[in-house]
């Protein structure tokens, strides 16, 4: 099992979201670009945060600005292409985990939608409450569908008004399972592990 843990904007929780999904698959981790906190990256959160002994590749690019990565890039003289990103080898499961959302710019032509669409793998769309959020949910989910990538995910991080969970669970595919997590006050091994264990799809 391989999949793409996007989000319908910065600072939704994907990298907690992605966590459990590593805890609860008993997974891989894979972060293709890290753009800024190189000190504290991703992947070294998820080894924080998962009780498993677990295996995170490498990123493909490390890059120093907390930027968008076009722009991280451009700063140290680099280029991204969709055609320097391969799926690492693994006969475990997969956590692939993006930056920001679906229209990230790698560069001035090719957007994060466009390296899952090159990886070939479904989606985890992950979305938290706050004003706008119905609107990015819809776009995402609209992007996904108009690409014909597999929204095989909606996860719903922390808690939503009944009418704003409605209207985004009513815009999804039937075949699409959705995930409820909880807020999640102080982010511990014993923590993420025990939402882990509560977790409903």
């Amino acid at each position: 099992m391989k999949l793409f843990v996007t989000g319908i904007g910065t600072e939704v929780g994907k990298t907690v979201c992605s966590a459990i999904l590593v805890q609860y698959f008993k997974a891989d981790y894979w972060k293709p670009i890290q753009s800024g906190d190189l000190h504290f990256s991703d992947s070294m959160k998820i080894r924080d945060w998962v009780s498993e002994s677990i295996i995170t590749h490498p990123e493909t690019y490390r890059l120093k600005l907390a930027a968008s990565p076009h722009q991280s890039a451009a700063e140290e003289g680099i280029s991204i292409h969709l055609n320097d990103f391969t799926l690492p080898e693994t006969q475990n499961n997969l956590i692939v985990e993006g930056a920001g959302g679906l229209m990230v710019p790698l560069s001035d032509s090719e957007f994060m939608i466009d390296l899952i669409e090159k990886l070939d793998i479904p989606v985890a769309l992950v979305v938290r409450n706050y004003l706008g959020c119905i609107n990015h949910s819809l776009l995402s989910i609209m992007a996904l569908n108009q690409r014909k990538i597999n929204l095989k995910y909606l996860i719903l991080n922390g808690y939503f008004p009944q009418d704003t969970e409605r209207i985004i669970c009513k815009n999804i595919q039937q075949e699409t399972e959705i995930i409820r997590i909880p807020d999640i006050e102080n982010l511990t091994k014993e923590n993420i592990e025990s939402v882990t264990k509560q977790l409903t799809k």
